[in-house]
C-alpha cells in the first residue's frame, strides 16, 4: 500500500506495476523516475506555482556543490533526535529537488530499517529530480494545502523553506508528533544582498507560536562560505526570492562578481504537537 491516499476520494492507494489505484477506480501513473502526480488540476494554486524547470536545475546544481552541507548535517542530526520506534514515518513537505530528503532518508534507514519516508512538492520538475536521487523515498507532486495522506499518519514532518499549512500539519501528525521548520536567519546571504541592494535588510528572527504546537527548541546554523564561480553565484541567486525582486541594475551588479564570500545563517525550529 502507498503511504499516500487518493486525492479524489481519500481511499487507500494500492501499488500496481506502474500505477497507484484506489477501490473507486481512480488511477495515477508512476513515472519512469518513480514519482506519482497526485495534484488534481482544480486544486493547483496559481499563487504558489513552485519552482520552474530552470529554478529546480539551479537549486540542484548549487546544493550538489555542498555549500549548504552544514545545514544538511545539523538537520539530519535533529531528525534522528526526534524520531523513534520501529517503523517511524517521516514526511518532507515541500521537498524540492530532494537534496535534504534523500540524505535524511539514507541516515534514517541506516538506523531504523523499517522507517518510511515520503516527500512531496508542487513543482513537478523538482519532484522529478528528487525521485532520481533515491528510491528510499516515496515522492509525489502534491500541494501542502491539501496533503494526500491519512490523518495522524506521520511521526515527524519536515519543512525546509516551503509554504506553511499548519492545519494540515496538525491533521497528518500523530498525537505525539514533531514538526521541524527551517528558515533563513537575520543575516542569511548578507553579502549577496549587499551586492545587489543599495540598502540590504535583515530577515526577521522569531520563535513564532502556532496553535496546536509547542515550540521545543531552535538550533542555529551559522558559517561563512566562498561561492567560487559566477555560475554558482547565479545558481544561488536564481533559487532565492531575490531573483524575482531584484532590479535590472542589481542583477547587473551581481553579474560582475567572479566569486562571493557570504554569511550563511539558518534557524531550525522544532515543534511538538499538542492537543
Amino acid at each position: 500500500m502507498s503511504i499516500y491516499r487518493c486525492p479524489l476520494c481519500g481511499k487507500k492507494l494500492i501499488k500496481a506495476e506502474r500505477s497507484l489505484k484506489c477501490e473507486h477506480g481512480h488511477s495515477f501513473d508512476i513515472s519512469a523516475e518513480g514519482y506519482v502526480h497526485l495534484l488534481p488540476p482544480n486544486r493547483m494554486n496559481s499563487k504558489v506555482p513552485g519552482d520552474s524547470k530552470e529554478m529546480a536545475a539551479s537549486r540542484s546544481a548549487f546544493l550538489n556543490k555542498g555549500y549548504y552541507e552544514p545545514l544538511l548535517l545539523e538537520l539530519e542530526k535533529t531528525v534522528l533526535e526526534y524520531v523513534s520506534g520501529e517503523e517511524p514515518a517521516v514526511l518532507d513537505c515541500g521537498c524540492g529537488e530532494g537534496y535534504y530528503t534523500a540524505s535524511i532518508a539514507k541516515e534514517l534507514k541506516n538506523r531504523i530499517s523499517k522507517a518510511k519516508i515520503a516527500g512531496f512538492d508542487i513543482s513537478r520538475p523538482s519532484v522529478k529530480r528528487a525521485a532520481k536521487r533515491t528510491k528510499d523515498v516515496e515522492f509525489a507532486v502534491a500541494s501542502v494545502f491539501d496533503i494526500p495522506v491519512f490523518d495522524e499518519s506521520f511521526d515527524l514532518l519536515l519543512n525546509v523553506f516551503s509554504p506553511l499549512s499548519i492545519d494540515e500539519y496538525k491533521r497528518v501528525l500523530k498525537p505525539v508528533g514533531y514538526y521541524i521548520y527551517v528558515v533563513p536567519a537575520a543575516r542569511h546571504l548578507w553579502q549577496l544582498k549587499a551586492a545587489i541592494y543599495d540598502t540590504p535588510y535583515e530577515n526577521r528572527e522569531e520563535d513564532t507560536p502556532y496553535e496546536g504546537f509547542e515550540h521545543i527548541e531552535t538550533k542555529r546554523v551559522r558559517y561563512e562560505t566562498l561561492i567560487e564561480t559566477k555560475e554558482d553565484i547565479f545558481s544561488l541567486f536564481q533559487m532565492t526570492p531575490y531573483y524575482w525582486k531584484t532590479s535590472a541594475k542589481g542583477s547587473q551588479k551581481l553579474e560582475k562578481l567572479e566569486s562571493l564570500k557570504t554569511e550563511v545563517a539558518f534557524d531550525i525550529h522544532v515543534y511538538k504537537k499538542i492537543k
